[in-house]
């Protein structure tokens, strides 16, 4: 058997999650989220961001991006995104099918995050012209997709010049639980208090079957959510069975916990890499996901070993190494063993 390196989503479910599925699948109760599980699910992500949100379970990371997306702008106007966003490479055009023609508009930056200066550029281009899109959200992506986090401060930078410019500010937190776990803080001061008006929460990464939450700060947002929810094919007849994924990944700190163990676990294989002969990190290790160099001997010879991670899609010759909440300390060992092994 592999040892997988490759994503966060090889990895199965969370053992509390599984048996929370099963103890909900007994009986009957009302469906398409009228049921009590569901409202007491809603009402717990309430209490965990500290505020009045509203709150709607999707099964995919995707499908919660994208019918977010379809609130926050309308089929002329534009979303300005990191160029490595999920949004924007990823996605299969999701975003742009949902919104019924809103186009992604890409925005560079370093280390994944959004350049401020660009940004500010963009979020005026074409304001009130009856030619041009109509810039009228911007998205960030929490970790970041080259594993990098933004801290409340940087936020909030965003935040402020998407007030300026009258846009709505997206949050794409597949990992947002990762990030939570390096930073500190409270979900609150990382999401609406920093000025985040819609979050996209993810469980799925993190120990979850499969199972998101779109979270609407400004509940405005929300006034035709349902529908189109409905409309895309993401209303569940069997609500309860989402519900209680997401009520056992937010129960007893599991949440919290798994995100913890992935990014210990990144630091374990950080660690024991970074003084490994041959290989460089052009970026920070801020969370559970890392880009090292690699020699082509050591990667060819760590795939004949059995490790599987991804390599050759990014520039500057990196490989994605990516721990989960179920990583193992001894297959972090391994990896690194194997390495040394295949170093010049």
């Amino acid at each position: 058997m592999s040892v997988n390196f490759a994503s966060d989503n090889t990895t199965g479910a969370s053992p509390e999650i599984l048996h929370a599925i099963v103890a909900a699948n007994s009986g009957s109760v009302m469906p398409y989220g009228n049921d009590d599980l569901t409202k007491d699910v809603e009402s717990r992500i309430c209490e965990i961001f500290e505020t009045d949100a509203a709150v709607f379970l999707i099964a995919t990371g995707s499908a919660a991006n994208s019918l977010a997306l379809s609130v926050m702008t309308p089929s002329y106007g534009s979303v300005l995104c990191h160029w490595t966003s999920h949004i924007y490479e990823d996605e299969c055009g999701a975003p742009e099918f949902f919104t019924n023609g809103a186009r992604m508009v890409p925005v560079g930056g370093e280390l994944g995050k959004l350049d401020v200066a660009e940004l500010e550029l963009k979020a005026g281009h074409g304001a009130g012209d009856v030619h041009m899109l109509q810039p009228s959200a911007a998205s960030i992506t929490q970790v970041s997709e080259l594993g990098t986090v933004y801290s409340a401060d940087e936020i909030n930078t965003v935040s402020e010049i998407c007030r300026r410019h009258r846009l709505k500010l997206h949050m794409d937190g597949a990992r947002f639980t990762g990030a939570l776990s390096a930073l500190g803080g409270s979900p609150a001061e990382l999401t609406w208090k920093a000025g985040v008006d819609v979050l996209s929460f993810g469980a799925t990464k993190n120990g979850a079957l499969g199972v998101e939450a779109v979270v609407f700060f400004d509940k405005a947002l929300a006034e035709t959510f349902a529908l189109r929810r409905k409309r895309g094919g993401h209303l569940f007849s069997k609500m309860r069975l989402l519900s209680a994924q997401m009520m056992a990944y937010l129960s007893d700190d599991l949440w919290l916990r798994n995100a913890e163990h992935a990014n210990a676990m990144a630091a374990r294989l950080h660690g024991g890499l970074a003084g490994v002969t041959g290989i460089e990190f052009p970026l920070p290790v801020d969370a559970n996901m890392m880009f090292p160099v690699l020699p082509k001997a050591m990667v060819d010879g760590l795939h004949a070993d059995g490790f599987e991670f991804y390599d050759g899609r990014w520039e500057g010759g990196m490989s994605r190494l990516v721990t989960a909440f179920n990583t193992r300390a001894e297959d972090v060992d391994a990896f690194i063993e194997t390495a040394k092994k295949y170093a010049g």
